[in-house]
């Protein structure tokens, strides 16, 4: 058997392990696995089957039998990721988590939630919830992405200013190499020191190196008050600046986002709302939680002060229904306007946002296109939508690759990187390949080697071992 192609018998075979009515085989069942929200056709490939097993046991045999037979295997979460890591670029199977959906235990005690990968990252939280508990990880595809692939892509999200990204909340993790074994790695304690942290390898390995199963979050108590500020600026350079004389002013906020002007207003166009002084404002907002009210209210005032000190237009108590409801709009309010966009997703430290963010106003100008700049200027986390609007497919294959080039030689300049928090997947994978020091790289690549010998479990993505071609139909 060709490596990537799958044949009537190996689909036979999936059957058997999974059942008849969890191997998709019709076009119609397929075309939602033939993308992630990345909705360039260039990165759209159809899958040639996919597969939804119901739990570790049923993984490790599907993953055996495509071991055996030299078959690619494509692990899959929720779809939602922004670098085209689950799709089948290299044909083969899509192993799809969706149906491994229960959280196994809420333990109190040890203030730990074990659960399986499919489970949404909201429901996850609204369950903990209910126990008086809190979990710190909160991308802004919560209500549709699921546990298993905020791990395997590291996921970030509004919140990792005060409780830290994915990785950080992992404490151990059920994984099913390629060959099909299943290892246990951490587990309900807080230390270990026993011999390498494997466990970290899987995490943001963007499903290259294994199949996550189950996974042993950390879990705090929930804090009894939470305030969020909406601070506006008429200019974007003075707003990021107030975010580490925040910080070092003894607070520590659980997140702090901006939005530029141009991306409010897009926003205002999607939800069909007014948002506050939409035509000058460039938005900072701010969410502090504690358990004490009174030191709430005061570290609210002093964030006032120094607001006002940054010549701050407007300070304002804002609705966290509302003012959370436009920051996670910004992704879906450019869609709306460009079906094809591309979303970079640069980190740069703090202090050096606000050059970034110039230059990429300048790129956007020079290159005429629109460009939209959100993200966490609390930990130095950039999203910029290159917009396609009204461009050809073949203008905009030239000229993407020329904004990019320019935006991430920049990135590296001011000691930052690819991406933040949504990964590299294929889109990225030669840019990573790029921009990377040689020896940094040649260390991924042996990871590689020695986990995924036959090199079948999502090749091509993150990181490429030999010169893989995509399967034609």
């Amino acid at each position: 058997m060709a490596k990537g192609k799958v044949t009537p018998e190996l689909i036979e075979e999936l059957k058997k392990i999974v059942g008849e009515k969890y191997v998709y085989t019709d076009a119609d069942k397929l075309e939602p696995y033939s993308h992630d929200e990345v909705t360039d056709p260039h990165y759209v490939k159809m899958p040639q089957v996919v597969v939804l097993p119901a739990n570790t046991k049923e993984v490790s045999e599907v993953v055996k039998l495509c071991y055996d037979n030299d078959t690619v295997m494509v692990p899959r979460a929720a779809g939602t990721g922004l670098a085209v890591g689950a799709v089948a670029t290299f044909g083969g199977v899509i192993i799809s988590i969706e149906r491994m959906n229960k959280i196994i235990e809420i333990d109190k005690q040890n203030m730990v939630c074990v659960a399986e990968p499919g489970v949404t990252t909201s429901a996850l939280q609204s369950e903990v919830q209910k126990e008086g508990l809190f979990y710190g990880g909160d991308p802004c595809s919560g209500d549709s992405c699921f546990i298993g692939g905020n791990v395997a892509t590291n996921a970030g999200g509004n919140r990792a200013v005060k409780y830290g990204v994915t990785r950080d909340q992992v404490m151990g993790l059920e994984v099913v190499t390629p060959s099909g074994e299943v290892v246990t790695l951490g587990g309900k304690f807080r230390k270990n020191a026993t011999g390498y942290m494997l466990m970290h390898l899987y995490i943001g390995s963007e499903g290259t190196l294994g199949i996550i199963t189950k996974v042993y979050l950390k879990l705090v108590a929930l804090p009894k008050y939470q305030q969020d500020l909406l601070i506006v600026f008429n200019n974007l350079d003075d707003a990021i600046a107030l975010t580490p004389k925040v910080m070092n002013a003894g607070i520590t906020p659980v997140c702090v986002e901006f939005m530029d002007n141009a991306s409010i207003k897009q926003v205002e166009v999607f939800l069909d709302e007014k948002l506050p002084k939409s035509d000058v404002g460039n938005y900072i907002i701010i969410q502090i939680a504690g358990d004490n009210e009174d030191v709430l209210m005061d570290q609210c005032e002093k964030i006032v002060e120094l607001a006002d000190e940054n010549k701050a237009i407007d300070s304002l108590v804002a609705d966290p229904a509302v003012i959370w409801k436009s920051r996670k709009a910004y992704l879906e309010a450019d869609r709306a306007r460009s079906l094809v966009f591309s979303m970079e997703d640069i980190v740069v430290p703090m202090t050096e946002i606000p050059q970034a963010v110039q230059q990429i106003s300048r790129l956007s100008k020079k290159y005429k296109i629109a460009m939209h700049c959100a993200g966490h200027c609390g930990d130095g986390n950039v999203h910029i939508d290159i917009l396609k609007d009204d461009l050809s497919q073949e203008e905009w294959q030239k000229v993407l690759p020329q904004i990019q080039n320019e935006i991430y030689a920049l990135v590296y300049k001011l000691g930052g990187r690819l991406s933040g928090e949504h990964g590299i997947g294929y889109k990225r994978a030669s840019k990573l390949a790029h921009y990377t020091d040689p020896v940094e790289l040649c260390l991924m690549k042996d990871i590689k080697r020695a986990l995924d010998p036959k090199n079948i479990m999502n090749p091509g993505k993150v990181v490429s071992i030999n010169e893989e071609v995509p399967v034609e139909e």
